[in-house]
């Protein structure tokens, strides 16, 4: 691409924010597939389940919306090192990452006639972030619901045979 044209704005922000509602809509297909295994999981959950099963439940969900972000940034990375705006797709990619992320070191950067394209990168992270959250916030929600649940239980069985309850 020709680093010497003058910049297009209206085509950098056209371009970016087709990008970023593709992005938007893979994240809420994705969200939507682990909250929905999520749930199926849980719904098998008592206060008898081994606390082990329920990291290993957190552990997948909170892998698994990880892998969703890595998957979203690589959307991000494949059209700009296609269009040649960033040469190696390493370098894309590490763009979009410090972009997704509003890090943002600067190290790497696009062409002046496309910087527009970064902070829509940085608004597609902080959406798709702030989502992410919320779904966290539920499933700890969920967690918590049922830690309460196992303390209630404790305390209405008691100390165990043969000690003396604490005075």
């Amino acid at each position: 691409m020709d680093e010497g044209a003058a910049p297009k704005p209206v085509l950098e922000i056209v371009f970016g924010t087709l990008i970023m509602i593709v992005i938007i809509f893979v994240h809420g297909a994705g969200i939507r597939t682990i909250n929905q295994r999520f749930s199926e999981s849980w719904v098998q959950v008592n206060d008898t389940t081994a606390y082990w099963r329920l990291n290993l439940l957190l552990a997948v969900t909170i892998g698994s919306l990880a892998a969703l972000h890595f998957a979203e940034t690589l959307l991000w990375a494949i059209p700009i090192f296609l269009a040649g705006l960033i040469p190696s797709m390493r370098d894309s990619y590490y763009y979009v990452l410090e972009s997704y992320t509003t890090l943002g070191e600067g190290s790497i950067s696009l062409p002046d006639r496309w910087r527009l394209v970064g902070p829509i990168i940085a608004m597609s992270g902080l959406f798709t972030f702030g989502w992410t959250g919320s779904v966290l916030v539920s499933i700890m929600t969920d967690f918590g619901k049922l830690d309460k649940v196992r303390a209630k239980d404790l305390r209405d069985r008691g100390p165990p045979e043969g000690t003396d309850p604490e005075p």
